[in-house]
């Protein structure tokens, strides 16, 4: 087991750079938890996956194959493993033209607290939308 984990941080190493991103624990942390929904990263365990440690767990690496733009396959497991997991994308994804994805990928840059003003924004503009309907279909 200690090898899959080595080979993971050589892995994650590897990505990082491709990615143009240096292999460090400051660098990792920050853009990680930048992008993850779930609790934070903290220094220390994103410096234990890139010293082969530990590995993330499935959601973890999820988004550090999004962020990176590798299949987390690939990231995970390498290239040589026999049984290819797919990730499925959500439904509501499906949908979705380049300026919606666009705006996502920006949202999903900013920082957590930014995040949730944004979405404050817009959950008022959808109440406010949802009572203009109301009072058009009372009329």
């Amino acid at each position: 087991m200690d090898d899959a984990k080595k080979e993971f941080a050589r892995r994650l190493r590897g990505a990082m750079v491709t990615a143009g991103y240096e292999p460090r624990p400051v660098v990792l942390e920050r853009e990680f938890n930048m992008r993850h929904w779930g609790k934070p990263m903290t220094l220390h365990g994103v410096r234990r996956w890139l010293q082969g440690e530990t590995m993330p767990d499935h959601k973890k690496l999820v988004t550090l194959a999004d962020w990176l733009r590798v299949p987390v396959q690939e990231l995970g497991y390498g290239e040589g493993e026999a049984h290819q997991a797919r990730e499925r994308q959500p439904i509501w994804h499906a949908g979705l033209g380049y300026p919606d994805r666009e705006l996502f990928e920006i949202y999903l840059r900013l920082p957590v607290p930014k995040r949730r003003l944004a979405r404050d924004v817009i959950l008022a503009i959808a109440r406010a939308h949802a009572a203009e309907e109301a009072e058009r279909t009372e009329k």
